[in-house]
């Protein structure tokens, strides 16, 4: 059982969250183990193992290349930590602004066990229905 430093927090985070950025999933889940468990609001009940989170990076990533995902603070917790972020998301012609934490646990090679996401998403799912409800109409 290891527990983070705010110091160790803070680097994983500086070399892990850009890879959320510029849709490229294998990037990203080059910092997860073959085991790993992934849930975000989008997927409540989570996936399991590297081909699964895989897939769904790719699909995350490819609708969302511009967002940007840095660290306010990591709060050190039993084999990781607790990263309170910020995620600028463009949506359309504006850029929401959005505080939520994740649970972030390593194994002992220092990949990504198990990585929870939590943060209200009714701002961003507004702000997409919005977008979609003021899109032209083919014929």
């Amino acid at each position: 059982m290891k527990y983070f430093t705010a110091v160790e927090a803070k680097q994983f985070a500086e070399d892990w969250l850009p890879a959320w950025s510029g849709n490229n999933p294998e990037l990203l889940a080059g910092f997860y183990a073959e085991d790993a468990f992934y849930l975000d609001p989008g997927i409540p009940d989570g996936v399991k193992g590297k081909n699964n989170l895989l897939a769904y990076f790719r699909k995350l990533l490819s609708g969302n290349p511009h967002w940007i995902w840095t660290q306010i603070e990591g709060i050190p917790l039993e084999d990781g930590f607790l990263n309170k972020w910020l995620a600028k998301i463009p949506v359309g012609p504006v850029t929401l602004e959005i505080v939520g934490v994740c649970f972030v646990q390593l194994d002992d090679a220092g990949l990504i066990r198990r990585n929870e996401v939590y943060f209200d998403r009714s701002r961003l799912l507004g702000e997409i229905a919005k977008l979609n409800r003021d899109k032209p109409t083919g014929c």
